[in-house]
């Protein structure tokens, strides 16, 4: 599984949560704690707004914490709103292509879990993708497939909806395929002026997710960076978070779960 950390507030230097902290992301990609794997070490990527509507990318192949590059753009860089992902692969290969967060117009998504047999159902799932929106794809995970059906979906428009009507589909293709593996789905999306996070599985076990609220933003994280709990609530099994910027997190009855179930 993979670790990831999503930012909106008051614009901060990136290296303030992204290498920083006691347990930063860098740290959590050679020693996550909460994780099925401790070392998160088959890419990162971090994704951030600056004065642009349009996010910028930076994703590579090489470990989090082997890339001096990323600490010196970490140091230099100011957003109001940023994902940071180390990348644990579940099966498919280590490129570039394949990091997180991936980009679509304003939006930026990334994604903790996996589909279950995903090799199974990825050619009836990518048909499902139409050509416009396919022709955008990158990479081979099933991460980017589901956001892509997920826009196909009025993602952009309705984060909710959108996302639970492709958890649905995508649940009904690995039952098709009598898949027995689970479907985890831990995400965040951003337009960089709200967030919406998922907190999803179909066998009641889905990756951890914090949020710590303070004055200066929103922090949401898959474990704490700063080494304790202290200040961190969780988002239940199930739920939804959702923010927009100035306005405080509120958090969605955990009924999701069963949409996967």
């Amino acid at each position: 599984m993979c670790r990831f950390l999503a930012y909106l507030g008051e614009p901060v230097f990136l290296n303030e949560l992204v290498c920083a902290p006691t347990h930063s992301l860098v740290h959590q990609s050679l020693h996550a704690t909460e994780a099925k794997t401790e070392t998160n070490g088959d890419g990162f990527g971090i994704g951030w707004y600056g004065e642009r509507p349009e996010p910028g990318l930076y994703r590579d192949i090489c470990p989090a914490w082997s890339d001096e590059n990323l600490v010196n753009l970490c140091s230099q860089v100011r957003a109001r709103t940023f994902f940071a992902h180390v990348r644990a692969s579940t099966g498919t290969a280590t490129t570039r292509a394949n990091c997180h967060p991936f980009a679509h117009g304003r939006h930026l998504f990334m994604h903790n879990g996996q589909i279950g047999g995903y090799h199974r159902i990825k050619r009836r799932l990518e048909a499902l993708i139409p050509d416009e929106l396919y022709d955008t794809r990158r990479g081979t995970t099933d991460s980017e497939a589901i956001f892509l059906l997920a826009l196909a979906e009025g993602l952009t428009e309705d984060p909710v909806g959108a996302m639970r009507r492709t958890v649905t589909t995508v649940r009904t293709l690995t039952q098709e395929a009598k898949v027995t593996e689970a479907f985890r789905f831990t995400a965040v999306l951003t337009d960089g002026e709200t967030l919406t996070a998922y907190r999803w599985a179909c066998d009641g076990r889905p990756p951890s997710l914090y949020y710590r609220e303070t004055p200066q933003g929103l922090t949401v994280v898959s474990e704490p960076i700063d080494g304790c709990r202290e200040g961190w609530k969780i988002v239940p099994k199930g739920g939804t978070l959702r923010a927009r910027r100035g306005e405080g997190a509120s958090i969605s009855a955990p009924d999701a779960e069963r949409i996967a179930a």
